[in-house]
């Protein structure tokens, strides 16, 4: 009876399951639609929503993007590895077997006793085998961390390709505002040129003083001035594009990507509701398997307070004769438990700063999203007054223009006309680049495009 009592402890630890995750709640303000703007709608988000600028050159980028960039290497690497851990962790659960052999030479020249001189050769081989019973669920809660490691990396690696679409469509729009906006200057500066040129006509003629050929001199070497940071933006792109895609910067030079406009999309964009969000940003499915592995860590360190029960055995032909062994191997670190007490308490903490963690990721998703909709719908609203102040800027050069050429007013009037339509143009393409960069960011908050199946390059 003594002997059934000491038992009963180990069978009944033996259906210990390892500690569920607290659960990850978010406030039921969290789940539902966002702030409603006209810019966007409740749609859901598309997985490949670089595809509604219906541009092939952008959609070629990013596959190259997807397909080659190092840091995706790198996440899938570290994926490769998390799965292997994890594989690591099953088999430990199951029975670990090791053959042993070994052969020897006896030289009877060696031993002056030895009866005969004739050289004997011992070979010994032998079939080990242990077991880790796991009354105490210590291997089956390391599994589990394990698991939730490797989705916890895929989640991660989901959340880089993320960031990978977005940098990739991000360059493109920023090379393509820079060559935009680059039109857009040199236009206005050969008509400031023109302007010029009149003046110094005007001066010539004795119609105008030195002042209005220097304020129109001015006016051209300012617009003039706006150019070569566009080249830079321009060059900066390139690079960007280039190393996303795994390549050298210098290899951007040769990279033959033209741009004849802004992409623009197709429809309004779409958004989901909170719900969604919360389901499809990889971040936040990161953080909620962290939490998973740090609660199955706590099986690990709890496990530790309680025996090690090793079941182990061997079986083979030693020194010319057949043996079999086995022996159970039972340890315990008793009575001073503080260490594995002191681990286990780490464990609960673990878990506590991982469940923070979640809440921290699904607060910020939130905010990102809530942020960058109302910057992407305030740029909207803005581009609208600048296109309008563009034509109204127009309408007024043409009319000074008219009033000069009636003789009703002077020259100088022309010219501040013409500085306030070149302004009006360039504040509207700055504008137009603003909108389609808030896009970038409205759609990188949103945690689109993960789901798009890429392999990585040989």
């Amino acid at each position: 009876m003594r002997r059934v009592a000491i038992l009963i402890p180990l069978a009944l630890s033996a259906c210990m399951t390892p500690p569920a995750p607290p659960p990850t709640l978010a406030p039921a303000s969290a789940t539902g639609a966002f702030v409603g703007v006209p810019s966007a709608s409740i749609a859901p988000v598309p997985d490949d929503w670089w595809q509604l600028y219906d541009d092939p050159v952008l959609d070629k980028l990013v596959t190259a993007s997807l397909a080659a960039n190092a840091d995706l290497r790198v996440a899938y690497a570290n994926l490769d590895g998390a799965r292997a851990a994890l594989a690591q962790a099953r088999a430990a659960r199951l029975p670990q077997t090791n053959v042993e052999s070994s052969l020897g030479v006896d030289n009877p020249a060696n031993q002056p006793s030895a009866s005969s001189l004739v050289p004997t050769t011992d070979y010994d081989i032998a079939l080990a085998a242990s077991w880790d019973v796991d009354l105490f669920g210590r291997l089956r809660s390391a599994a589990l961390a394990a698991g939730a490691d490797a989705d916890a990396q895929a989640a991660a690696l989901d959340g880089l390709r993320v960031a990978v679409v977005a940098d990739t469509v991000q360059a493109y729009v920023d090379l393509c505002g820079a060559e935009v906006t680059k039109q857009v200057a040199a236009e206005q500066v050969r008509l400031l040129e023109r302007s010029a040129a009149l003046v110094n006509e005007q001066f010539r003629a004795g119609e105008v003083s030195p002042l209005e050929v220097s304020q129109a001199a001015t006016l051209v070497e300012a617009s003039r001035a706006a150019l070569p940071p566009l080249d830079a933006a321009a060059a900066n792109a390139r690079y960007r594009l280039a190393t996303l895609q795994g390549r050298p910067p210098a290899e951007a030079r040769a990279m033959a990507v033209t741009c004849h406009g802004l992409p623009v999309m197709r429809a309004t964009a779409a958004v989901g509701d909170g719900q969604a969000l919360l389901l499809r940003r990889p971040d936040i499915r990161e953080a909620e398997r962290r939490l998973a592995a740090a609660s199955a860590r706590i099986g690990v360190a709890r496990a530790d307070l309680y025996p090690r029960v090793n079941l182990g055995g061997a079986i083979g032909l030693l020194s010319g004769g057949f043996v079999a062994t086995a022996s159970p191997f039972i340890s315990w670190s008793f009575p001073n438990q503080a260490p594995a007490r002191a681990r286990l308490a780490q464990a609960r903490a673990t878990e506590q700063a991982a469940l923070a963690g979640w809440d921290v990721a699904v607060l910020r998703a939130l905010r990102e999203v809530e942020t960058a909709l109302a910057a992407y719908d305030a740029e909207k609203r803005r581009n609208i007054s600048l296109g309008a102040a563009r034509e109204q800027a127009a309408l007024a050069a043409r009319r000074a223009a008219a009033r000069v050429r009636l003789g009703d007013a002077a020259y100088l009037l022309v010219v501040d006309a013409e500085r306030t339509r070149a302004q009006a143009a360039l504040a509207e393409a700055q504008s137009d680049l603003a909108v389609a960069q808030a896009e970038v960011t409205l759609f990188r908050a949103l945690g689109g495009g993960w789901r798009s199946d890429a392999t990585p390059l040989e």
